[in-house]
């Protein structure tokens, strides 16, 4: 009996039972209520061995087959590096703990089925306790290929896997190693996934380098979260035939012509993609009109071409510690679709009416041709705002009341924004500097400043009211939503901040304004960065989607992403909408885009996703091998995180390691999740969340991307 055949009986007597068409019964007699012969009893019987593991039928004390009770759930297994795991399951909020004796030889990734061993509770002390369950089936293996670094034994290797969410080291022999040795990365293709007792085996299909090669570090990580980096060849001829420098003249016709207009682009010093300026005027009557300028890329990349296809597979530009990876070729988003100075360029532009209460009045969105004026960075606009730098002041001297009336604006914009409840997340985040060898010499925290933050209000702006006009128009079209966050999770934050002698009202529903109060509460506390990320982590991710339910963040009621269409998909599928729709061909596609839009929804939803993981786990790589230098020297750092197994404490220029129990002779730490606190049961010292503490560091490891720390104790 092949696989298949075997999959499909087995679904067969699956549905006979869960139809009830099948009473409970014996083995002959089932046997014989199937017609199945003698000769093929034997596959019978290995087949409802097969279901009855899987929690779908039982068997009686009597030998009667029948229909199961215990519920059979199917979700996505989420493997953690000790062991157990958890199951999340589409189109619900909790997911299902799976202890480590149940996961089965499951992988992180795996769609399996799962059978609940305990439904969730509250104990009489308050806590909550999640369900539990036990995988009794793997329907598909999410994982096909790992990378890792190779340990070669005499006849075969074993590759040791770089997710340490996978508690497997995958055995290859000889004939499928391409020779690799001990040291090197490479990328293994899984043939066998073993199971409980037995290694997956694995094909080495490709050598990455040594572990110590200059970029062998990010393009692992790149090539274990699956991210496209190489361009198909029929994208590399596509834009090597064309001239991708400047816009043909013939584009201009039918376009607002605004490169008489005052335009600057505000950037990163770094940054090559340049995909909106911003022109700004004020009138007699006080009204602002500004422009925001959106690069045309649909011009270019058109809808089921190759380059179309190989965007939407990429979904966004990834930017990674030591390169950018991007979703469109460079000689587009560097070149021809990039807003550089001094250029025409074809942009998509949206014009604004803002009176001084910050309400925009009127609106229009057309094609227009553009021509910047100026290329600035965050750096210099910073410093004319600040009148802190002489040299700058002088060389944009003609634009220095363009900025002070755009800092205006943008002013008068953030307070409209605030005062409907918008939650600012002014999280620390980091810059990590690299040598020319790819090693790290320093991390610094990166601020924002009035420049970033005058880009965001406009940005923001723009967003809005793109949205909006879709909205009423009642037009196909991708959103950018955010759900409020779960009751529970926000009951939860304010027991929490209760500790520090804060309070967050929550009535019948959760408001952004009573979040927004809470963090504008906390401003300039030793606390607001613990009590900032742990509002955070209640919050729910933001998506893509076809319907328009708000933005809960923002406090918005209508929000899309139509700025950045250089490096991400959705911004680019919209501005395909909003040209048809100017051009007044949008009614003979409305069916089309129904169809499509909410598949290209979720996959932007998902590669989103995988680009923050892969910037995150680059990060934490980088950071480990920092920190490695720094091995017995002794910082002071907050605590960021309270486990079972360990205490997270984070530094300020944000690397965070683990103060580890186990590491800890003769003392014991009894866990308060609730709480979020630990206590020494040899000192009866209280370790809490955001409480500052001095560590030494005793390990850092750039493979696992892990950090140890130990209590300092001779401070």
């Amino acid at each position: 009996m092949t696989f298949e055949e075997k999959s499909q009986r087995k679904e067969m007597l699956r549905s006979l039972f869960k139809d009830g068409k099948i009473k409970p019964m014996g083995f002959k007699e089932l046997a014989g209520f199937l017609g199945v012969p003698k000769e093929e009893r034997g596959d019978l019987n290995a087949l409802l061995d097969e279901l009855t593991n899987e929690g779908l039928i039982t068997k009686d004390l009597s030998g009667k087959y029948g229909l199961s009770s215990a519920r059979v759930i199917t979700g996505s297994f989420i493997a953690n590096e000790r062991g157990f795991g958890f199951v999340d399951v589409d189109g619900e909020t909790e997911d299902i703990f799976i202890p480590e004796k149940y996961t089965y030889g499951a992988l992180h990734g795996d769609i399996v089925r799962v059978k609940l061993r305990s439904e969730g509770f509250d104990d009489d002390k308050g806590g909550k306790h999640r369900r539990e369950g036990e995988i009794v089936a793997i329907e598909d293996h999410g994982i096909k290929q790992i990378v890792g670094v190779v340990q070669k034994k005499k006849d075969f290797c074993f590759v040791v896997p770089d997710n340490n969410k996978i508690n497997f080291d995958v055995f290859v022999d000889n004939k499928n190693s391409k020779s690799a040795t001990s040291g090197m990365k490479v990328v293994c293709e899984l043939i066998n996934y073993g199971d409980k007792n037995h290694n997956p085996e694995g094909k080495i299909t490709e050598i990455i380098g040594n572990i110590n090669d200059l970029g062998v570090d990010i393009m692992s990580v790149v090539l274990d979260m699956g991210i496209p980096h190489e361009f198909p060849e029929e994208v590399k001829a596509y834009v090597e035939s064309g001239n991708f420098i400047d816009p043909d003249p013939a584009e201009f016709a039918g376009r607002t012509d605004i490169r008489n207009l005052r335009t600057v682009t505000i950037d990163g010093e770094d940054a090559k993609d340049l995909d909106d300026a911003i022109t700004l005027e004020k009138s007699e009557d006080g009204i602002y009109h500004l422009g925001v300028h959106i690069a045309d890329v649909s011009n270019y990349v058109k809808e089921g071409s190759a380059l179309d296809k190989e965007a939407i597979n990429r979904g966004t530009s990834c930017y990674l510690t030591d390169r950018v990876i991007p979703m469109l070729p460079p000689q587009l988003s560097n070149g021809i679709c990039s807003l550089n100075a001094g250029t025409d360029r074809l942009a998509l532009s949206c014009f604004m009416d803002i009176n001084s209460e910050g309400k925009i009045i009127d609106h229009s969105i057309k094609e227009t041709v553009v021509n910047v004026d100026r290329r600035m960075s965050y750096t210099d606009v910073f410093a004319i705002l600040e009148r802190n730098n002489e040299e700058t002041l002088e060389k944009y001297r003609d634009f220095i009341d363009f900025f002070d009336l755009m800092a205006e604006l943008s002013a008068i914009i953030r307070k409209r924004r605030n005062e409907r409840g918008s939650i600012d997340f002014d999280l620390p985040e980091c810059k990590i500097e690299l040598d020319e060898k790819g090693f790290v010499t320093n991390i610094k925290p990166y601020e924002r400043n009035t420049a970033t933050k005058i880009i965001e209000d406009f940005m923001l702006a723009a967003n809005e009211t793109v949205a909006e006009e879709f909205f009423w128009q009642e037009l196909p079209f991708v959103y950018r939503v955010h759900e409020e966050p779960d009751e529970e999770k926000m009951e939860t934050l304010r027991e929490f901040v209760k500790n520090f002698g804060h309070r967050l009202h929550i009535r019948n529903e959760v408001h952004s304004k009573e979040i927004q109060k809470l963090l504008c509460e906390i401003e300039g506390t030793e606390e607001e960065a613990i009590i900032s990320r742990l509002t955070l982590r209640s919050m729910k991710q933001a998506r893509y989607s076809t319907e328009c339910t708000g933005h809960f963040g923002l406090a918005s009621k209508y929000y899309c992403h139509f700025t950045s269409p250089i490096r991400r998909y959705p911004d680019l599928q919209i501005h395909r909408i909003i040209k048809e729709y100017l051009h007044g061909t949008l009614n003979d596609r409305m069916n089309h885009y129904n169809e499509i839009l909410p598949d290209i929804a979720a996959r932007c939803s998902k590669t989103e996703r995988r680009a923050e993981e892969a910037e995150r786990e680059t990060d934490k790589m980088k950071k480990a091998e920092y920190m490695k230098s720094f091995i017995g020297q002794s910082f002071t750092g907050v605590i960021s995180g309270i486990t079972s197994w360990g205490i997270y404490v984070e530094l300020p220029n944000t690397c965070e390691g683990m103060i580890r129990f186990a590491d800890i002779e003769d003392d014991y730490f009894e866990c308060d999740k609730t709480m979020y606190m630990a206590k020494s049961r040899r000192t009866g010292k209280e370790y809490r969340l955001g409480e500052s503490v001095k560590i030494v560091v005793i390990n850092a490891d750039k493979q696992t991307k892990t950090v140890d720390f130990m209590f300092d104790y001779e401070e």
